[in-house]
């Protein structure tokens, strides 16, 4: 841990996102023992995804970013509302002209016009997902070092890194599988769907050059990363997860609870 300590905080953030990356692939690796997936299974696991980024968007994110901006000797209640916003604005942004494909069982497309193939969409839709994910667990780093308590702040990080690997690996699964699907053979299926996790290196190696150069913008930063987030799961995760009979809605609210629990323990734990 010591060592890790005086890592920049860049590398940090890439060793986070890469273990996240890492779940990612080995979710998507599940195709080559399962050809299907029943759609309770997607229902807990899209749920638990939920709870983990609805818990992270608080406990990792938000909460961190009040204390920031209090720190800054700014309106914290203001400087968190504009960054959180600008988040769901950024992803309604991206929805609206990246394309790419829900996987509803309409696949309603969004996004300018395409001629890609309906695979390469799908793939998108989680790809966007996966931005936010990233730039949560590199902010989180880059952030560590300006904390009252760096090493607080550093194993704040890693929990978060923790929590999105977790949701990472049942999400991966949920990429491969339905691909397996479509028509695809096993290892197309999970050359793709390991593909959806490589945005978050990206993405979290950015966001901690960003907020650790521009000191002023990491509670924008940190409350950006939860607003995409939070618009992540309202308008993508929790309608799929419910697109079933009633009686089995159970299914997501019990994942969602668990990954929020789960999630909750690890950054109180760690944090």
């Amino acid at each position: 841990m010591e060592v890790f300590l005086t890592w920049p905080a860049w590398l940090q953030a890439l060793a986070g996102t890469a273990f996240t990356y890492g779940m990612t692939a080995l979710g998507a690796g599940l195709v080559f023992f399962f050809k299907e997936i029943k759609r309770d299974v997607l229902n807990l696991m899209l749920g638990f995804a939920s709870g983990v980024m609805i818990a992270a968007s608080f406990w990792s994110l938000l909460a961190p970013a009040i204390e920031q901006a209090e720190m800054n000797g700014d309106i914290a209640w203001l400087t968190v509302s504009i960054g959180f916003g600008l988040g769901g604005v950024f992803l309604y942004i991206a929805d609206k002209t990246i394309p790419h494909m829900h996987f509803g069982p309409n696949h309603e497309t969004e996004g300018i016009p395409t001629h890609l193939k309906r695979t390469i969409l799908l793939v998108f839709s989680i790809t966007l997902h996966n931005i936010p994910e990233g730039l949560a667990v590199g902010v989180a780093f880059g952030g560590a070092m300006q904390m009252d308590n760096p090493v607080a702040g550093v194993l704040a990080a890693v929990s978060v890194a923790l929590g999105i690997g977790i949701q990472n690996f049942p999400e991966g699964a949920a990429v491969s599988i339905p691909l397996r699907q479509e028509g695809l053979s096993r290892w197309k299926a999970f050359l793709y769907g390991q593909a959806s996790g490589i945005v978050e290196p990206i993405a979290g190696v950015l966001g901690a050059l960003l907020v650790s150069k521009v000191t002023t913008l990491l509670p924008y930063a940190l409350a950006f990363a939860a607003g995409a987030m939070i618009y992540v799961v309202v308008e993508e995760l929790i309608p799929e997860a419910q697109q079933t009979t009633s009686s089995k809605r159970h299914f997501a609210v019990f994942g969602v609870m668990a990954g929020f629990i789960i999630m909750m323990i690890l950054d109180v734990a760690l944090g």
